[in-house]
């Protein structure tokens, strides 16, 4: 089995990338993909400890992307074997870090006008070296005890459509998978489900307008994700040639209910077919820009 969407401490993961890969091992994983949020900081220390495990790694990313959306959605896009050297991709990811850090400022503003005292100087101690993100402010919320738990912070703060919820700066779609290709990664839809629509038709049109703009594929294995979205997926790659792609979206401490390599009460599990299909349309990408 394999895990293609984990989280480190260089952004809202409570594993360092050394620890994710231990952990990994400890399970028993063939294969593992660190996707942390708008940075690449910590993909180096991540693909040099593989070695001392004998886990693969899979260099990656996650990033948000600017869209429009039914019910409040979301669409996030992983870059897997991104090229970490690459300067474009380093360059405008550090852009994006820098926007992030600005919403985190702001969210923190928006929380003091809700009569919550949090500080940036203790946002900034909570994350550490690693991006900024909501995760970082639930966990001080549930500290100062205005929350019972990280999940509540959410639910009542933190969540689109909640009152100190701030939009961030993101990259439109075409930018945002032309990016990764320009990296040599292959681009993948994250939890398509959470886009939102309504009905699967609604997200399949979103998917296929998608690989105009040049999207290989997606997670058709999530923690979290109804089985017979699942097996929707799978068709839909079938039908169109896409590739696919499946992790827990594990964050450690920070989403406490999702096992890596397993997700919530064993509801993902990644088949290492999946990885080889992977490295196949990887090498096929490679070819193509030969000739």
């Amino acid at each position: 089995m394999i895990d293609l969407h984990t989280h480190s401490t260089y952004s809202d993961g409570t594993f360092t990338p050394q620890e994710l890969l231990r952990e990994a091992a400890r399970l028993g994983l063939s294969a593992l993909a660190l996707t942390d949020h708008d940075t690449i900081d910590g993909v180096a220390e991540f693909m040099e400890w593989g070695k001392h495990y004998g886990v693969v790694t899979v260099p990656g990313v996650e990033i948000s992307v600017d869209s429009k959306l039914p019910n409040n959605g979301h669409l996030h896009l992983l870059g897997l074997f991104i090229d970490p050297f690459s300067t474009h991709l380093q360059a405008t990811l550090r852009y994006l870090l820098t926007q992030r850090n600005l919403r985190a400022e702001k969210l923190i503003h928006r929380l003091n006008e809700l009569n919550i005292p949090v500080t940036v100087e203790e946002l900034l101690a909570e994350a550490g070296e690693g991006a900024i993100g909501r995760p970082h402010v639930a966990k001080i919320l549930l500290r100062r005890g205005v929350v019972g738990s990280i999940q509540e912070a959410f639910d009542v703060y933190l969540a689109k459509g909640k009152p100190a919820y701030i939009d961030q700066e993101k990259l439109r779609e075409e930018a945002a998978l032309k990016l990764i290709r320009d990296a040599g990664g292959l681009s993948i839809l994250a939890h398509p489900h959470l886009m939102n629509y309504d009905t699967f038709a609604g997200a399949r049109d979103k998917i296929l307008e998608l690989k105009k703009f040049g999207l290989d594929g997606f997670e058709a294995y999530y923690s979290g994700m109804p089985r017979e979205y699942t097996e929707k997926l799978l068709a839909l790659a079938g039908e169109e040639g896409f590739a696919v792609s499946g992790g827990s979206d594990f964050h450690g401490l920070n989403k406490d209910s999702v096992r890596m390599g397993s997700g919530k009460d064993n509801d993902v599990q990644v088949p290492d077919e999946v990885l080889a299909g992977l490295q196949e349309r990887r090498k096929a990408r490679q070819q193509e820009k030969r000739f």
